[in-house]
């Protein structure tokens, strides 16, 4: 077991990635300790709850974040409003995106501890002039939420070059699986096509649909990250977390479609002002050359897991 023995901070840790972190982590053989406000992570996530340290409370409690990141080993840092909440509430999205990881930061570096990962975000990328999209690629900020996911990395940059601190970035691309509710009203696209197609209702595309992602899925995500808390030559570097696959949205809708069995079929609305990316694929030959990472899940076999869990979580 890679962790064992190891004490972890998982802040964000009851949220969707979080959650699956948190109890692969357990499976590891780490003692983990979950903050998590609870503001979108469900106690429920965690389905070894009773082998973790939940503490309820935010990331921008200085003097509990400092109590907490004494205590441990290694920390990593998810917990974050995300981009529609952040982009209705930009000062909360710069108090928990940027706030909190400042604050992480500052404990780190008074204390000490032997790695920071932080969950970033491809937002920061924004219409990438070239696909696909490399780590060193110019950045395009185009929210509220990508400004705070690239504030919070420099500051990572910041503190490892000046201070010493030991931090690693990994940028998330699209997350997508079991943990993922529905219910949730901030969830992204995979969950809410799957909830619409599953109670038969006409899946709802905002604008043409040929708009592209690159989807991965949860558990290959949760590996980049943990790797990302291992590898010695990952110190002070930032990772792509995807595929290397592209996938319009009007695809990903007939791919679910198709796994349901059902009839229904898209109907277009308005775009909304948060979907102003109309291509996005990622390079992750860094990740894999650095890391030993590549994604174990096709898009088919991510969709039909998800799947799966939903209809055993009474989620449809």
């Amino acid at each position: 077991m890679r962790f064992k023995g190891k004490k972890v901070l998982v802040t964000g840790g009851a949220g969707f990635v979080g959650s699956v972190l948190t109890d692969t982590l357990i499976q590891e053989g780490a003692k983990v300790t979950v903050l998590d406000d609870l503001f979108t992570g469900r106690r429920e996530n965690l389905r070894s709850l009773r082998r973790i340290r939940f503490i309820q409370g935010s990331v921008t409690d200085l003097k509990l974040v400092n109590r907490l990141v004494k205590q441990s080993d290694l920390v990593f840092n998810l917990a974050v409003r995300n981009i529609i909440v952040s982009t209705k509430s930009p000062q909360l999205d710069f108090q928990v995106n940027t706030g909190g990881m400042f604050n992480v930061l500052i404990a780190a570096k008074n204390y000490g501890i032997e790695r920071i990962v932080y969950t970033s975000s491809v937002s920061i990328y924004g219409n990438a002039r070239h696909l696909p999209i490399d780590e060193n690629d110019g950045l395009s900020i185009l929210n509220p939420y990508a400004a705070s996911k690239l504030s919070s990395e420099n500051y990572c940059s910041a503190f490892y070059e000046s201070y010493g601190v030991p931090v690693t970035i990994v940028r998330y691309s699209n997350v997508y699986g079991l943990n993922q509710s529905p219910l949730n009203p901030y969830c992204g696209v995979v969950s809410k096509f799957f909830d619409q197609i599953m109670k038969e209702r006409d899946p709802l595309i905002h604008g043409s649909g040929e708009q592209t992602r690159d989807f991965t899925y949860v558990t290959d995500a949760v590996e980049a990250t943990l790797l990302a808390s291992l590898v010695p030559k990952a110190l002070g570097e930032v990772f792509n977390v995807g595929t290397g696959k592209e996938t319009s949205v009007n695809e990903l809708v007939m791919k679910i479609i198709q796994i349901t069995g059902s009839r229904v079929r898209p109907r277009y609305i308005d775009r909304r002002d948060i979907d102003n990316v109309q291509r996005r694929v990622l390079n992750i030959e860094k990740s894999r050359r650095i890391l030993r990472w590549v994604p174990a899940k096709t898009l088919e076999a991510g969709l039909t897991e998800t799947y799966a869990w939903l209809g055993s979580a009474g989620k449809g």
